[in-house]
């Protein structure tokens, strides 16, 4: 089962949804307290399962109505994805895919894990 880890940085807090095997999926923008983490830990919860995909590396794509997972080619080639919350917020963001397949996995195992993936904070090492 995967689980969201909070992990504080520099400058605010961040999660970071992780597969069963530990591998990280998506990530968040930096939030500045642990309580908008948790709400954005929420709007993933609530918003993964439900949000259709949005394939903008067709041409002549079909726009869909958020939430929505956009996935996209960064400037390296290599496919992305991002979930947007109802409201158009970016909620999270994967890496970089060399295959359009594993960027299509990576959205499957976010709307599989993500609704009851626990929360925990990364120790500070």
């Amino acid at each position: 089962m995967g689980k969201f880890v909070m992990k504080r940085t520099k400058s605010g807090v961040k999660f970071n949804l992780k597969a069963g095997n530990g591998e990280i999926i998506a990530t968040s923008e930096i939030y500045n307290s642990d309580e908008a983490c948790k709400n954005g830990i929420e709007s993933v919860r609530r918003n993964a399962p439900v949000a259709p995909v949005e394939n903008q590396t067709v041409e002549g794509y079909q726009v869909e109505k958020h939430p929505k997972f956009e996935v996209y080619a960064d400037k390296a080639g290599e496919f992305r994805f991002r979930l947007k919350a109802t409201n158009g917020q970016i909620i999270a963001i994967s890496e970089g895919y060399k295959a359009m397949a594993s960027c299509m996995n990576g959205i499957e195992s976010v709307k599989k894990n993500a609704p009851d993936a626990p929360v925990v904070m990364e120790e500070d090492k």
